[in-house]
């Protein structure tokens, strides 16, 4: 059994998401979905293209800002500027 399965399609793109962006810690994708940096690549390695998850990897591996006790202090939000335009991963037409 998928250890994912009970997650919903929107849930997983949003963790996608949020996973994209640099300024969102994986911490903050722990405390609202209760899944584990682990477990976030491993849903980012099944639901990317080999070249994007490579290009996604090397780029958070070792950012401070993925990690809450790296990121600086006045660093205290998970929320993209543009949260309101987006949905499921495209951003809307303005």
């Amino acid at each position: 059994m998928n250890k994912f399965s009970n997650l919903e399609e929107t849930d997983i793109d949003r963790i996608i998401e949020m996973a994209w962006e640099d300024r969102t810690s994986f911490d903050a994708i722990e405390r609202q979905f209760g899944i584990v940096e682990k477990d976030v690549i491993n849903i980012m390695r099944r639901e990317m293209k080999p070249s994007s998850f490579r290009m996604w990897r090397a780029r958070v591996q070792g950012r401070k800002t993925k990690h809450a006790s790296k990121s600086p202090e006045d660093v205290n939000h998970f929320k993209c500027a543009q949260q309101r335009t987006i949905t499921l991963n495209k951003i809307s037409k303005r």
